[in-house]
Order: structure tokens, then C-alpha cells, then sequence
């Protein structure tokens, strides 16, 4: 199991480490993921997310490589700039989510930490078919910091001189952090206002760049925040996550992410396939679901019933904190896909009474 540079700070805190995408990582601390959520959606949290996956791209082919490797449309980006996008297998199965940054001279993939080492070997095979890339894995030297919150800036914009304020969300900056070399990006996976910190150090420095973020937000009650409260609030906006919504058995049309999917700017891996499926009309949809009771909390894997009989499973399930009540997402026939649809979730050789719903729920 590997560590990330943050490792002894999350036991010193009490973090409940657990294993995760190859790591040990603190899944949450003592006061619980209940609060974590709500330290998030209040005020400021701070995650480790170093267990993330990074490539940089670089040569003179290395536009045209990401866009056959993505979905999206990488040649609309400028330096400074960031975007989500996706990997497709030729059959339009999904490979990853991932961002995309124009870093000026080359191109950095941030990729799911438990899809590292499938990314870069899928990435490395298709670089092959260009003749000046140079792919490089760098995701042991870099440490990532989420910070987010509506207090994240006003604490982050004590640390740096880069215009916080200045940077749109999805786009970032190189800049001086905390007194090391870093990229402020304003992305995240909370749905709330933030910035992530990428940066490369030993553990001291890491020690010395995680103490500084909580000094510069001790007036606003930050705190540190585990991978549970990052699983809710991402399930209250609805975002996707690898292995629950998508994976190798999905395409992007049928998860919501067709927006993702730029089929007029040439070739790239599954355009063949996904532009078949969307012809053919989509077969299932990936929807919301509210709890009509609080006897259940929905799970991954649970049966989604309609009309008495099986349409589905659930992809994502829990209690929202904010709502109070049992959220999920999961995949249904399309034309029972829309809000408002009855459903039932089975769970204990029962069921329990839902309703289909839009995301984000919060």
C-alpha cells in the first residue's frame, strides 16, 4: 500500500485510514462524515487527493494525441485553461474520467487514482500511432490538495499573490503557494466554491504547505476532510464516479455526460460506437432517486424496481446530510428516467417506496 505525504498528518488527527485505490487514506476523523459534509458546504475543508493520477503530455503531436484519446474537444482550450472529459474504449465503454490541462508547452491528464495504472498503459498504446509524444507518468511526485467551501478562497488568497478571484472556475495558475511552485486550479468535486493545489515536495514541505492551509483558516473553522464526506457531497450534485456510474460496461450518452462528448471535431476512440448508440436511441438513462421513507438507506447494488418487476440497479446511494434523506442514482429504462416517476428500492427481501428526481439534489 502506498502513502501519500500527508499520511502521518491524517493519523495524528485520527483519521480512520482505510484502503483505497492502492493507498492508505483516511476515509473520515473523529467528529464523522455528517460533520465533514456540512464543514464543506458551510465553510472550508481541506482533502488529501494525492492518491490521483497524473500524466503530462508533451511534443508536437501531443494535441492531436488527446484528441483521439478524449472525448471532449481539447483544441478549444487555451493555456491556463482546464477541462472534464473522458476515455472511451472502440466500443464506447468508458476507460476514465479525467481532466485535461493546457499547461502551455504540454498537457497534464489528472486521472482516478484506482485507474492510474490501466490510464497510462491505455494512454501509452494509443501514443504509439504518433510519432513526437513523450508521455510521462508523474503522479509519485506530485501532492494534490482539494480546499473547498465558500470560505476556501478567503483562506487560499492569504498564501498567494495570484488574484484568486481573478482565475474562472475551470481554468488555473501557476503561482508561488504557501512558498512552493504550484497550479491553483479552481476545479473540485464537491459542487461547492474551491481550488485545488498541485505541487511537487517532499514530506516536509507537504507538512509545511498543509500547516499553512489551516493557519490561514483557523478564523474560518477549517478542518480536514475524509474520503466518506467527499463520496456524499459529490452524490448530492450527482456526479459520476468511476465504478459506480461509469465504467467499461457504460458510454457517456447514457450517463448524462454527452456534453462531454464532441462527435463534429474528428475521430477519437468510441465515436463510431457512441454515435450508433445515440442513432439508435438510448435503451437506458442514469437518474435520480429521493427516498420516500426513512426505514432505508440506499446502496450500491440495490434493485431498482418499476411496476413490480426489476429496471435497474442503484449506482450510488446514501443519506444526503443537507436533505436528511436517502439520495442515489442509478440506471433506468429512459422512458422511466424523467422526475417524478414512482419507484421502489429492494433491500432486506422488501421494498421501499422512491421517486425518480433531477440532480444535482442540492
Amino acid at each position: 500500500m502506498k502513502r501519500t505525504n500527508f499520511f502521518e498528518i491524517h493519523k495524528q488527527l485520527g483519521g480512520k485510514i482505510v484502503s483505497f485505490a492502492g493507498f492508505e487514506m483516511p476515509i473520515q476523523y473523529p467528529r464523522g462524515i455528517i460533520h465533514e459534509h456540512n464543514i464543506v458546504r458551510n465553510g472550508v475543508g481541506v482533502f488529501d487527493v494525492s492518491h490521483m493520477g497524473e500524466f503530462e503530455v508533451r511534443g508536437n503531436d501531443a494535441l492531436a494525441f488527446i484528441q483521439k484519446l478524449t472525448t471532449n474537444d481539447c483544441s478549444k482550450l487555451a493555456p491556463g485553461k482546464a477541462q472534464y472529459s473522458a476515455m472511451c474504449y472502440g466500443n464506447g465503454g468508458i476507460v476514465d474520467d479525467l481532466l485535461v490541462y493546457h499547461c502551455g508547452d504540454y498537457y497534464m491528464l489528472v486521472v482516478n487514482g484506482a485507474n492510474e495504472e490501466k490510464d497510462f498503459a491505455w494512454a501509452l498504446e494509443n501514443s504509439k500511432s504518433f510519432g513526437d509524444i513523450e508521455l510521462t507518468d508523474v503522479s509519485d511526485d506530485i501532492n494534490l490538495l482539494a480546499i473547498q467551501g465558500p470560505r476556501s478562497l478567503d483562506t487560499l488568497q492569504k498564501l498567494t499573490d495570484v488574484t484568486l478571484a481573478d482565475i474562472p472556475y475551470y481554468n488555473f495558475a501557476f503561482g508561488s503557494f504557501a512558498g512552493v511552485d504550484a497550479i491553483i486550479s479552481r476545479t473540485g468535486y464537491t459542487g461547492e466554491l474551491g481550488a485545488e493545489i498541485y505541487f511537487r515536495s517532499g514530506g516536509d514541505t507537504a507538512t509545511a504547505v498543509w500547516n499553512a492551509i489551516f493557519d490561514a483558516g483557523a478564523e474560518f473553522g477549517i478542518e480536514p476532510i475524509g474520503l466518506g464526506a467527499r463520496d456524499t457531497l459529490r452524490l448530492e450534485k450527482g456526479y459520476c464516479l468511476y465504478g459506480n456510474e461509469i465504467d467499461a460496461s457504460t458510454h457517456p450518452l447514457e450517463a448524462g455526460l454527452g456534453w462531454i462528448v464532441k462527435l463534429a471535431k474528428g475521430d477519437f476512440n468510441g465515436k463510431v460506437a457512441i454515435e450508433a448508440a445515440k442513432s439508435a436511441g438510448l435503451t437506458r438513462k442514469l437518474t435520480g432517486f429521493v427516498m420516500k421513507t426513512e426505514k432505508l438507506i440506499p446502496r450500491h447494488g440495490y434493485k431498482i424496481i418499476i411496476n413490480g418487476k426489476e429496471a435497474g440497479t442503484v449506482t450510488s446511494g446514501n443519506i444526503s446530510p443537507i436533505l436528511n434523506t436517502g439520495i442515489g442514482l442509478g440506471y433506468v429504462p429512459v422512458n422511466c428516467a424523467a422526475p417524478g416517476i414512482q419507484i421502489e428500492i429492494a433491500a432486506r427481501g422488501t421494498t421501499f417506496p422512491a421517486e425518480t428526481a433531477k440532480f444535482p439534489f442540492v
